[in-house]
């Protein structure tokens, strides 16, 4: 299962909230820049979080977006679910009208596929926005620490003389 475009764009764009507010706000056009993701999508997604209770927004001169609660309570799910994605597995889509063959069968392995799906609603519910923000910060301050040097002394050998 893969999530779409909207789904991750809007994750990562929360990602990128979170780690650039500092206090403040951030502009879409500022998130655009970094993530490579068009301002007019951004937007649409925005608009979307905001409606959803996830960001405030800024009007006016230095406005932006921040988030409307601490990164910690926002669990991947509500992100997600905020702009209208849908995490089903099954090729039905978990509608009992349609189901798998359109007939109102279910195929073969629909319990399969609807166990997957209920699998990765719990991944994503079980990861906050704030462990993501604490995962990026460590790996940005691992990229940036000093190289540590081994200690060459120990890797000598020692040659006996007869």
């Amino acid at each position: 299962m893969k999530l779409t475009t909207k789904g991750r764009y809007a994750v990562t764009a929360m990602l990128d909230l979170a780690l650039n507010q500092r206090g403040g706000v951030v502009t879409v056009a500022d998130i655009s820049q970094r993530q490579q993701i068009s301002v007019a999508y951004l937007e649409q997604l925005f608009g979307r979080l905001r409606r959803y209770g996830l960001v405030e927004s800024v009007r006016g001169p230095g406005g932006g977006y921040r988030l409307a609660m601490p990164d910690s309570e926002i669990p991947l799910t509500q992100i997600v679910q905020a702009v209208n994605e849908s995490i089903t597995t099954t090729h039905c889509g978990g509608d009992p009208q349609q189901c798998c063959k359109g007939d109102g069968q279910q195929c073969l392995t629909h319990d399969l596929w609807e166990e997957l799906g209920d699998r990765i609603v719990e991944f994503l519910g079980g990861i906050t926005l704030g462990e993501l923000v604490a995962k990026q910060l460590y790996k940005e301050s691992m990229l940036n620490a000093p190289i540590r040097m081994t200690d060459r002394t120990s890797m000598r050998t020692t040659h006996k003389t007869a």
